[in-house]
């Protein structure tokens, strides 16, 4: 089957092609450097799949363009599918297909580097180094044994953040509406999300982007928060409403804050963008706080998580190819 592969680097190219040889797949992958649009989609043509990134834009207008053009599957690199109109791809006849799982230590361990190097301001630490200020002034940490860690969902990702941080002595509490027995087992306490947030030293954020948890870490939520807490966000940007946060860094309420995802991240991550000056005035304020640290949407970037995406995507074409299904299909919404 051709495939146009959009959003394509290097280490994209890499891994499928390895993952269509290791499997034997054959497939015809057409990599593409662009972003998947409305406009761009023509370039899909004479494919039969498109393979889209975390942000492609696959909303009504796209698919029916590829859909004309004879696209009949969505091969998303990716667990999300909030890029996605599922209702208008169900309209068009395409088949949407994801990765539900790769390496949950890979976004669980870049979660415990950000913990880590927030709490002992290794960033700061790394540039006076560099500097030639070795002064200790400001770089006061806290020991993480006896601290209390909230953890906001608790799938593969959560549950695994979860248990490795019990391993460094913490208390574990846990957000989630299917509380997952094994951790219960494990002495992982569920609160409701009022009491997570007030009870906290560290929040972390471990679901996926929905409307109900659109803004989940909101004004409101904020101020519910243990003054001076830390926040990591490594799941879906939209889950943290920026303006809010950046709020309660300027009070104190928020101590630090880790961010491997951004809700306007479209126009930046992913991307070179060291030669311009950035648009974003939000992005930019977040930016000058000494006590935020953000990397560009990369906890997901391990070998082991790569081949694992690599193989399943391929795994997902080749039984649609077979059978007119994929693998890991994602159920269209009911039609009303």
């Amino acid at each position: 089957m051709k495939v146009a592969v959009f959003s394509t680097k290097s280490y994209d190219r890499q891994f499928l092609d390895a993952a269509n040889a290791a499997l034997g797949a054959g497939h015809e992958l057409a990599y593409l450097e662009a972003r998947l649009s409305a406009q761009t989609a023509v370039l899909a043509r004479d494919a039969g799949a498109v393979c889209a990134f975390v942000n492609d834009e696959l909303d009504a207008a796209t698919l029916a363009t590829l859909a004309g053009q004879g696209v009949k599957l969505v091969a998303l690199r990716s667990a999300g599918f909030n890029n996605v109109d599922l209702a208008a791809a169900r309209r068009e006849g395409i088949a949407v297909a994801r990765v539900p799982a790769y390496s949950p230590e890979a976004v669980a361990e870049h979660t415990v580097a950000m913990i880590l190097a927030l709490n002992r301001h290794i960033h700061r630490a790394y540039n006076r180094v560099r500097d030639g200020n070795f002064a200790l002034d400001g770089l006061l940490g806290f020991d993480l044994k006896g601290r209390t860690v909230g953890v906001v969902g608790t799938g593969r990702i959560g549950a695994t953040l979860a248990r490795i941080m019990q391993g460094f002595g913490c208390r574990v509490l846990a957000y989630d509406p299917y509380p997952d027995a094994d951790l219960q087992a494990r002495g992982v306490a569920y609160a409701s999300m009022a009491e997570l947030l007030a009870d906290s030293d560290i929040v972390t954020l471990h679901c996926p982007l929905t409307s109900e948890t659109h803004h989940l870490i909101d004004a409101q939520a904020v101020a519910r928060m243990r003054h001076g807490a830390m926040l990591i966000n490594t799941s879906r940007g939209a889950i943290v409403d920026t303006r809010a946060v950046i709020d309660g860094l300027k009070s104190g309420r928020i101590g630090r804050l880790g961010l491997d995802v951004y809700e306007e991240e479209g126009d930046l991550f992913f991307e070179d963008l060291s030669e311009q000056v950035l648009q974003d005035d939000v992005f930019a304020r977040l930016l000058t706080f000494p006590n935020v640290l953000v990397t560009a949407h990369q906890a997901f970037f391990t070998i082991e998580a790569m081949t694992a995406i690599a193989e399943t995507t391929i795994a997902n074409i080749s039984a649609f190819a077979a059978t007119g299904r994929p693998e890991h299909e994602v159920p269209a919404p009911a039609a009303g």
